[in-house]
């Protein structure tokens, strides 16, 4: 089976990667935490927001704040533009066909579970079946779990092999006249495995299976084109790529949003309604009932200009340097055992070591100021497979360096030399 192959180490300086400007507009990473630099190593949980977010929400509540779609005044037309442009500014981001395919939601959780409640409760039946895979998120279990429950439908799981990787062969084995609905992770967030999404999806448009992708972990690290994926729904967060919290989108084939009921009833969804019936508004407003995430939304079109700014094909390479020089380096550390080596895989280092509980590594690094996670990331039957209650996890953003990984390593020789 294929294995994640380490490339030499490649310095910043021989890229043109400006680190230093990069890292200069984060303000949070200037600080100390007990008394030590912060080395910020959570970014697959949530990442750090540049001054240009900030700024601009700043600017928003100073200038432009008022509520969207329902004003004649200027400060409601002011914010209604810009929160529009920041629809087409990830519709362009993603590739979308249509604005009409851009929908906004809380994040990467509500929009599957608009998808699962709305397109799957109306599509499904008893019997009929619903493909995973065994690297999901819980937050792409979990609702189809429940829609299983509401409908009778059935949820089928393609395994893993030790590295992390998908079984490609078992998947389309799984695939049959049953199957109605695929829905994958793009890239995992607890072993950092990219799966071959463009052949799960035309293996299950072979069938005529339509195919959800969750894009929460991928979003910040690979280039997104839906169109060219032909994906049927692509599901991600606002705080995984450097934008606020409590933000998301669902984009969906225009064709298939068309037919899918409301997710939601309230205000803004509608089109007219009188106590007998009523009429449902046109994509996407169709989808975003009630005052939407205004601010947030526009600053997602910031940190959206930010990545563009720098490049997401230079972020990646940057990334990928730095996971294979921390592989490498881990590689060094006795007792460490990776889990996720993948061939294909993204900045996302989740290990073990001996017999330390996970916990004690992340408590241990946050007093020499790391930051990583411990625990089971939201993905309980991977550590099932796996064999571990839990793991720690150092996964790299744009702003993150060399040195830092060298930090890392030398805190985790402290910590072995702490419980002797």
């Amino acid at each position: 089976m294929p294995q994640f192959i380490p490339q030499p180490q490649l310095q910043v300086a021989d890229t043109g990667y400006d680190l230093a400007r990069i890292r200069a507009d984060f303000p949070i990473l200037a600080q100390s935490i007990h008394g030590k630099p912060l080395v910020y190593l959570d970014n697959a949980a949530s990442t750090q927001k540049p001054r240009a977010v900030i700024d601009c929400i700043r600017k928003v509540y100073e200038e432009d704040y008022a509520n969207v779609h329902r004003g004649v005044h200027t400060l409601s037309q002011r914010a209604t533009d810009l929160f529009e442009g920041a629809r087409e500014k990830v519709r362009a981001f993603i590739n979308a066909g249509s604005e009409r395919e851009i929908i906004f939601t809380r994040g990467t959780t509500e929009a599957i579970n608009l998808v699962a409640q709305s397109y799957g409760r109306s599509k499904l039946g008893a019997g009929d079946e619903i493909l995973i895979t065994a690297m999901e998120h819980h937050s792409n279990i979990v609702p189809w779990q429940m829609l299983c429950g509401q409908t009778g439908a059935v949820l089928k799981v393609a395994p893993i092999n030790l590295d992390g990787e998908l079984l490609l062969d078992e998947f389309a084995a799984l695939l049959s006249e049953r199957t109605q609905l695929v829905a994958v992770t793009h890239m995992s967030n607890a072993l950092g495995t990219i799966n071959p999404v463009a052949e799960i999806i035309a293996l299950a448009h072979a069938r005529s299976v339509p195919v959800l992708l969750d894009g929460a972990q991928a979003i910040p690290h690979l280039t997104v084109d839906v169109r060219a994926l032909d994906c049927d729904f692509y599901a991600f967060s606002g705080h995984k790529l450097y934008g606020p919290s409590g933000i998301g989108v669902l984009y969906g084939k225009e064709t298939l949003l068309k037919a899918m009921p409301p997710y939601q009833g309230g205000g803004d969804m509608i089109r007219q309604v009188t106590f007998e019936k009523t009429e449902y508004n046109s994509l996407p407003y169709k989808f975003e009932a009630g005052t939407p995430n205004i601010v947030d939304t526009i600053a997602l079109g910031a940190a959206i200009d930010y990545v563009r700014g720098i490049g997401i094909e230079a972020i990646a390479a940057h990334e990928h340097r730095l996971l294979a020089y921390a592989t490498e380096r881990a590689a060094q550390i006795d007792g460490l055992k990776l889990i996720g080596t993948a061939h294909a895989k993204g900045a996302i280092l989740s290990f073990t070591l001996g017999r330390i509980h996970p916990h004690d590594i992340g408590t241990l690094l946050d007093h020499m100021g790391i930051a990583i996670r411990a625990g089971h990331h939201c993905a309980m039957p991977v550590m099932d497979f796996f064999q571990v209650p839990a793991t720690a996890r150092a996964s790299f953003g744009l702003y993150n360096s060399f040195e830092e990984v060298d930090t890392l390593m030398a805190g985790l020789r402290q910590v072995i030399e702490i419980f002797g």
